[in-house]
């Protein structure tokens, strides 16, 4: 859908200066919106940039169609197809090219047209003679005739009716062209007349002529040869038709109103009413009712452009009373200065004035398809497909945004939460071309249980790492990735449907108004919604009780409130709409893989592999010492403590563990297999380095539970030592598959491995499980870090609440007097405020707590 707004305006800079002015004003309107109403920057710049965009594609896509659609036509012209047309209604110097355009496109059709007619032509009219002359030829090549002179005449007359077939198409072709001018002098009729007559009888046809000529001395102004040559051609033609030994009769008479008349009457068959329009057609369509009896087919032809070009006509009239046979007339004026009268006299009504030659009708010429502006952007990497309209997914959209704008903004994350992303994955997995797919399906599942922590769980970070897990798992689900550089692209695909799916949403938009009728839809609602204001505001200032219905059915509209809702169902919606978008036409993301080209030599990948393995094999000894020398070995040595020697190392024995599957890839990638060689050598190699880093691995976490007996448990300890473990489950996937070589199940099980066990961490309860080893560790040490432990979400509570009270009022912090509704209802701080019900009295946190320390 497009509005053509800009159309009456003539230059294309005045409306890119529009254009931008509406860009930057709108964008600069909703930016000021957002900061007044305290929207959030991370909301509101995508929402101002999406709604910028928006109104810019609606503005530039009728600035840009013509050339679009000149592009598509040019594209069909090229491969013969010349009734296509562009759309031309703007006035600028776009709309003049696209008029340009749709001429040069009519006037090649035209030339197309008439070259196809041509070569048709011209192909039937020479097969007959060669078919006759090769048939004579062979004959007499194979000795069935003689060379006598009939059979030689024979194929001498087939000769000449080629000869005449030529001759008559460069007349054609010359008269075509406009290079056959005249040279107009003084004729006398009546020596032009018998001079063809003449030549008629030299021709062998066995017809009589009469020649008739009023007045005797007529003299006309014409070119004497193209006079000839309609004469010569009336002659043969109707001699061709008049019995043996019948009469051709020529009669030129001089009219009153300064024209004359050229008549030839034979005593043929005749021409019936309903065929005299097809007479003058090239290569004598008579034929095709059986009428023409032989000849080039161009006679008549070549007669009437001679008449058009002494501005006069020719046609067939009836024949005299008492007669029969065909009657041809030509009109023509004495004097070059002369026209044809407005008001024909009796004698040239009777003339039948053919037409120029009908053309069978034709359709409507098709307009060009207009490409979409993506399409050139994303190519065959994303192709549109032509995707119909959607409404239902459009509306679901919609409504999600809507829900997400009334649940979401004021409110802890909570059941309204959970209700958005179950809305959200309704609507997805509806629009999914894939929703049948087992791996999609599951994925989906997944993505349910992910958006249930929303609703068990306080903790916002294990909340934010489940949604964006369940973003990444939706996004990989809905294009069936099965590589993680396709994964990769799922990704940056969601964002980037903003842009892909504006040819869709065109189409949705059109379903949606009926046949494309936004902008009459626009421009009503545009008028309704501007009565209702001016008349609701006058009434609402007049009446007091109508102003009260007024408030109490409309929001404020200046409220900060209304705003931010606004602002997150826009963004919402926008996300869901892309998602969408995404389901019903996934990118091609396995087609930008390349294939792999392993190394000519095996040294090239098996050298680097060696050599990480052998430094490997140096650290794990280092680790061996350390282990059996002892702490005092370890700081005689190394200068460090025990603590700072294993918080210094399980950062970077975690990085390189995930280094090492990349190596483990990039060697599968480049090494070959095309001996048992060349196999073994890669199980070994790549064998030797994943049990390594397995041990990698076990060092990482022995380190990190070290430092956490020596310096306590933190959310981002625990987090790394579950990330390590699913880096040690993959590598044993990796040692899983080396026995054939081919596991193309692994990328999508690290995904859903890693999802399973953040929903496992989920589940666990992780804040709880920090507090009560941090509780535990202060029975022993009698030192913790209380602030630490208050910062906790309300998923603690279990650790807390066999604490006494002294220490329970420094561990856990009131969520305040202002409970959540039903909305925002979460299993953690609903348990948190029913413990503080029942624990009675007056809840304070305190500060004085002992065994105050801060966590490393």
């Amino acid at each position: 859908m497009s509005i053509r707004a800009l159309d009456p305006v003539r230059s294309v800079k005045v409306k890119l200066g529009v254009l931008v002015g509406a860009s930057v004003t709108l964008a600069s309107v909703i930016a000021t919106i957002g900061a007044g109403a305290g929207v959030p920057i991370w909301l509101s710049i995508p929402v101002t940039i999406a709604v910028a965009l928006a109104v810019t594609q609606l503005l530039a896509v009728g600035m840009t169609s013509p050339l679009r659609e000149m592009t598509a036509a040019a594209r069909r012209m090229a491969t013969g197809d010349h009734d296509v047309r562009v759309t031309s209604t703007s006035r600028d110097e776009v709309g003049e090219l696209a008029r340009a355009f749709n001429s040069m496109a009519e006037e090649l059709a035209g030339v197309d047209r008439q070259r196809r007619e041509l070569v048709a032509n011209v192909s039937h009219e020479l097969r007959t003679p060669l078919a006759a002359l090769c048939a004579v030829l062979e004959n007499l090549a194979d000795g069935v005739a003689a060379p006598d002179p009939a059979t030689l005449r024979a194929a001498l007359a087939q000769g000449e009716r080629m000869s005449d077939l030529v001759t008559d198409l460069l007349d054609l072709s010359r008269v075509d062209a406009g290079r056959a001018p005249l040279h107009r002098e003084p004729v006398e009729v009546r020596p032009l007349l018998d001079a063809a007559v003449a030549e008629a009888r030299v021709g062998g046809q066995d017809v009589a002529h009469v020649l008739d000529v009023d007045p005797p001395g007529l003299v006309v102004d014409g070119d004497p040869a193209r006079l000839r040559q309609l004469v010569a051609n009336l002659l043969d033609n109707a001699a061709r038709h008049s019995p043996p030994g019948g009469t051709v009769t020529v009669r030129a008479r001089e009219a009153d109103d300064g024209r004359w008349h050229l008549e030839v009457v034979d005593e043929g068959p005749g021409v019936a009413p309903e065929h005299r329009d097809r007479a003058f057609e090239r290569f004598g369509t008579l034929r095709d009712v059986g009428i023409s009896g032989g000849g080039t087919g161009l006679g008549l032809a070549i007669a009437r452009w001679v008449t058009d070009l002494h501005d006069g006509s020719i046609g067939f009239a009836d024949p005299e009373p008492g007669t029969s046979g065909a009657r041809v007339r030509a009109d023509l004026p004495t004097t070059p200065a002369r026209r044809r009268p407005a008001t024909p006299t009796p004698d040239q009504e009777a003339i039948a004035v053919p037409a120029p030659p009908v053309t069978p009708a034709r359709p409507e010429p098709a307009p060009a398809e207009v490409p979409s502006l993506t399409d050139g952007l994303f190519g065959d990497f994303w192709p549109d497909r032509g995707v119909p309209g959607n409404v239902a997914v459009l509306l679901g959209a919609l409504g999600v945004g809507v829900l997400a704008g009334v649940v979401l903004p004021f409110r802890n994350l909570g059941l309204g939460t959970f209700l958005v992303l179950l809305a959200t994955t309704g609507v997805l997995l509806v629009a999914s071309r894939h929703r049948r797919d087992r791996f999609t399906s599951v994925c989906a599942g997944l993505c349910l249980a992910l958006a249930c922590v929303v609703v068990v769980r306080d903790a916002v970070w294990i909340v934010l790492l489940c949604l964006l897990a369940g973003a990444v798992l939706g996004a990989v689900g809905l294009t069936r990735g099965r590589r993680v550089p396709a994964f990769l692209v799922a990704l940056v695909a969601w964002p980037l449907a903003a842009l892909r799916g504006l040819p869709w949403l065109g189409r949705t938009a059109r379903a949606v108004t009926g046949l494309g009728n936004g902008a009459a839809l626009l421009r009503t609602a545009v008028w309704s919604l501007l009565g209702i204001t001016v008349f609701a505001l006058l009434f609402a200032s007049a009446d007091a009780l109508f102003a009260e219905w007024v408030g109490a059915v409309v929001p404020d509209l200046g409220s900060a409130d209304l705003t931010a809702r606004v602002f997150v169902a826009l963004g919402v919606g926008g996300v869901v709409l892309c998602g969408a978008y995404l389901a019903l036409n996934p990118p091609c993301a396995e087609r930008g893989e390349r294939a792999a080209r392993p190394v000519a030599h095996r040294f090239e990948w098996l050298a680097p592999v060696l050599v990480v393995d052998a430094v490997f094999a140096v650290f794990l000894v280092a680790q061996a010492a350390a282990f059996f020398g002892g702490r005092d070995y370890l700081e005689r040595t190394t200068g460090l403590t025990y603590a700072q020697y294993v918080h210094q190392g399980f950062g970077q024995l975690t990085v390189a563990t995930a280094l090492t599957l990349l190596v483990v890839w990039a060697a599968t990638r480049k090494a070959p297999r095309a001996t048992s060689s060349d196999r073994t050598w890669i199980r070994v190699s790549l064998g030797l380095l994943c049990a390594f880093t397995l041990v990698v691995v076990a060092s990482a976490l022995s380190r990190l539970h070290l430092y956490e007996q020596a310096y306590g448990l933190t959310r981002l300890r625990l987090l790394v030592a579950v990330f390590e473990g699913w880096l040690g489950v993959l590598v044993l996937a990796v040692i899983a598959g080396a026995g054939p070589l081919r596991a193309l199940w692994l990328p999508r099980f690290g995904l859903l491995s890693g999802v399973v066990l953040l929903l496992a961490l989920a589940a666990a309860n992780p804040d709880a499980w920090v507090a009560r080893q941090n509780l535990e560790r202060y029975a022993v040490t009698r030192t913790v870090d209380w602030e630490y432990l208050s910062d906790l979400s309300a998923d603690a509570l279990p650790a807390y609440a066999e604490l006494p009270r002294p220490l329970a009022e420094c561990a856990l912090r009131p969520t305040g007097e202002e409970r959540d509704d039903w909305l925002a209802w979460n299993l953690g701080r609903s348990r948190v405020d029913a413990f503080l019900d029942a624990s009675g009295g007056v809840w304070q946190h305190r500060t004085d707590c002992p065994g105050q320390t801060r966590s490393e």
